[in-house]
């Protein structure tokens, strides 16, 4: 499988069904896709003892980076392949404790998207829509240069 042929929806589809490694990072902070289309990735993520700050809670850094991977891979279900992103702005909300050893929800949507910039949001839930974090983030677009 030739990635760099793909398109980013093609790519994270093929993640998404286990043809391709979910990348390292969802070792660190454990995640996974469960589903994702052009501009709307879902996943799962799960905290765990690794993630626990200094005062026993859940450091914000999982939601943090929970919710620029979530909303990183809406903008990337949109590009063509050989495009590329960058996250330049995440702005994240944290709402409520994230609990621990609870499978939790992240959803990430485009809501704008140009040329150079992909603009998405995103939310980390439960299982009854209880919002834990929320996030908006901005995309740089990195197009080929022509040669």
């Amino acid at each position: 499988m030739n990635i760099a042929n793909m398109t980013g929806l093609e790519l994270m589809q093929a993640v998404a069904r286990g043809d391709l490694p979910h990348p390292n990072m969802a070792s660190t902070i454990p995640m996974k896709f469960v589903s994702v289309e052009k501009g709307v990735a879902i996943f799962e993520a799960t905290a765990d003892d690794r993630h626990i700050n200094p005062l026993g809670g859940v450091h914000g850094g999982f939601a943090a980076t929970v919710m620029d991977s979530v909303t990183g891979c809406a903008v990337h279900s949109m590009l063509d392949a050989g495009v590329g992103y960058g996250t330049i702005d995440l702005n994240v909300k944290m709402l409520k404790a994230v609990p621990k050893d609870k499978a939790l929800k992240a959803e990430g949507r485009v809501i704008s998207m140009s040329n150079s910039l992909g603009v998405s949001e995103g939310k980390l839930i439960d299982e009854t829509g209880k919002i834990y974090a929320y996030a908006s983030a901005t995309c740089m677009i990195m197009r080929p240069k022509a040669s």
